[in-house]
């Protein structure tokens, strides 16, 4: 059995039946039927909720003659993801923001909930940046095509003909790359943030652990970053009419 955090383990304890059946309708055998959610997987879920009632609360306390902190707060992110946006999509970037404001949202929470003692970072579990990455991939191939139609399937054929046996596979492999490059880049730096906060807290419980909690929150915040802002521009050169 693995180590289940207090979330987790009030989760399995409430969900753990339901969970099992859904996972049997896919033919999916959880390796501990008494505890099919996993701490990652919990974590997501809390993370989900947090996000679930700021927004809501954003939206019940809008204001245009007292608008209060959560409100200054919203608006502060939605411009910062709107202007790198605008940067780097150009032309239609307000179609994506809610995507991004989302994504970037969701990645920092997810870096962050790791510095809460008694819970864990899921962007440390190679599983979630996966479904981060994947997720993304298939976004903006959906707006590649929506956009530019079959023109958006002959840029990796590339512009000579007697050169299509060859691009196309370096074309899809090439974009293929973009999951495992997005995965690891998020995985690698919040795994090894921490397995350094973790590290140094059991070696020196005062002082020392604080520069890298300074560190972590660095990391998460720049990670969840780059993130989005690869998002962009995979998803600015997907929309491009140049193809």
């Amino acid at each position: 059995m693995p180590t289940q955090l207090l979330f987790t383990r009030l989760l399995n304890h409430a969900f753990a039946g339901p969970v099992d059946r859904l996972l049997n309708l896919f033919h999916i055998t959880p390796a501990y039927a008494n505890a099919p959610i996993t701490n990652a997987v919990s974590m997501e879920l809390l993370v989900f909720l947090v996000l679930l009632v700021y927004f809501v609360a954003v939206r019940f306390s809008l204001s245009v003659e007292k608008p209060n902190g959560l409100q200054h707060l919203a608006e502060l992110l939605n411009e910062g993801v709107e202007e790198q946006s605008e940067a780097i999509i150009g032309h239609g970037y307000e179609r994506f923001t809610s995507y991004l404001t989302t994504l970037f949202l969701f990645i920092l929470l997810c870096n962050l909930v790791g510095l809460i003692p008694g819970l864990e970072s899921p962007t440390a579990n190679p599983s979630v940046p996966l479904g981060f990455a994947v997720v993304t991939f298939l976004y903006y191939h959906y707006h590649g095509v929506r956009v530019n139609k079959g023109s958006y399937i002959k840029q990796f054929l590339g512009p000579v003909w007697w050169l299509y046996w060859l691009l196309f596979p370096i074309e899809v492999i090439s974009h293929f790359a973009r999951i495992l490059s997005l995965t690891v880049r998020l995985y690698a730096n919040m795994f090894a943030g921490d397995l350094l906060t973790i590290a140094f807290f059991s070696l020196v419980p005062i002082g020392v652990p604080l520069v890298f909690l300074g560190l972590h929150l660095g990391v998460a915040i720049v990670q969840a970053y780059v993130f989005a802002v690869l998002g962009a521009i995979y998803l600015g050169l997907a929309v491009a009419h140049e193809h």
